[in-house]
């Protein structure tokens, strides 16, 4: 059962170095041909690559990531939506972002089957070294209020 007392939960700030090998392993890992992503000792990173934060959230401990706070039920949940907004210019090889990850909100809507679904969605803002949003990644996680296996019944 997903925990309402969550909502305003932030984790500890991160740090995000962002390498041009990655960022080429992303590109590669996504089949994009756009050179943007390859060319230059400073490319940009893809849109979506922002999602590889949690790898440095994980590494950066628990306390970096608040969506644990949220205890969705793992067996009756899923991963929803993912949404990214760029305030300027997406940014290179080379940047650091400090990153801090929020959950934003948790609310229930009617499932399209019947039942009640529970929404959460966590907003990561990414700034640079100087403090200025750059970006912000939106999760979204869904968990169901019946058992999967009872629901096919």
């Amino acid at each position: 059962m997903v925990n309402a007392a969550a909502v305003g939960t932030v984790g500890s700030p991160f740090v995000v170095d962002l390498e041009r090998g990655k960022i080429r392993e992303f590109a590669h890992a996504t089949q994009s041909a756009n050179p943007d992503y390859w060319e230059g000792e400073k490319p940009i990173v893809p849109a979506t690559f922002l999602t590889t934060q949690m790898f440095w959230q994980e590494w950066a401990g628990p306390e970096a990531n608040p969506w644990e706070s949220v205890e969705l039920d793992q067996q009756r949940g899923m991963h929803a939506e993912q949404d990214f907004v760029f305030f300027g210019p997406p940014p290179r090889a080379g940047d650091r972002l400090i990153a801090t990850s929020r959950i934003e909100r948790i609310y229930e809507k009617a499932g399209a089957r019947g039942g009640t679904l529970t929404l959460a969605e966590m907003i990561t803002e990414f700034r640079d070294v100087h403090g200025r949003l750059v970006a912000e990644a939106w999760l979204t996680g869904v968990e169901t209020d019946r058992n999967p296996a009872e629901a096919q019944r």
